[in-house]
């Protein structure tokens, strides 16, 4: 394949949606038949043709776990440094969220598992209510704080 073949494929790929330069990367090496130089070269006409952009993929992706997963920011800066991108383009994406819909989402995911837990005990509906949000990646004082507001709502 040649590198103008490869740029070209990359271009489609890139503008399916949107890609770090780390997937680019394993992408074009899977491709095989290209030179990391070929590669990196190839990564570089990207980001000046605008196709590549990992501040753009950040605030896309974070956005988007949030309000259709509804994950919490711990969750979502794992995920985000997971596939390589550098701790400014973590915080972008994390600037993303509106925090009031962050405490609302998290208060109506908790509201929603006390809920389903009705008959459980107090101890035990807190716990597993606990492990459901921080499994979702919400932070552990904003999870207790709002446990503790869901508790002394249905004790009243």
């Amino acid at each position: 394949m040649t590198q103008k073949e490869a740029f070209l494929k990359m271009c489609s790929f890139c503008a399916y949606q949107e890609r770090t330069q780390q997937e680019v990367r394993d992408k074009l090496y899977a491709l095989g038949g290209l030179s990391s130089d070929s590669i990196e070269e190839i990564i570089g006409m990207l980001i000046t043709e605008n196709f590549l952009n990992e501040e753009r993929f950040a605030k896309i992706y974070a956005g988007s776990k949030f309000r259709v997963k509804q994950w919490g920011r711990i969750k979502i800066q794992k995920a985000l440094e997971a596939r390589g991108l550098s701790p400014y383009c973590v915080r972008l994406g994390l600037a993303e969220i509106d925090p009031e819909d962050y405490y609302q989402t998290l208060y109506d995911l908790a509201q929603k598992k006390w809920t389903s837990l009705d008959g459980e005990p107090p101890a035990q509906r807190k716990q597993k209510t606990w492990r459901f949000l921080a499994q979702k990646g919400y932070e552990n004082t904003h999870i207790w704080e709002i446990i503790g507001e869901i508790a002394a709502q249905a004790a009243n």
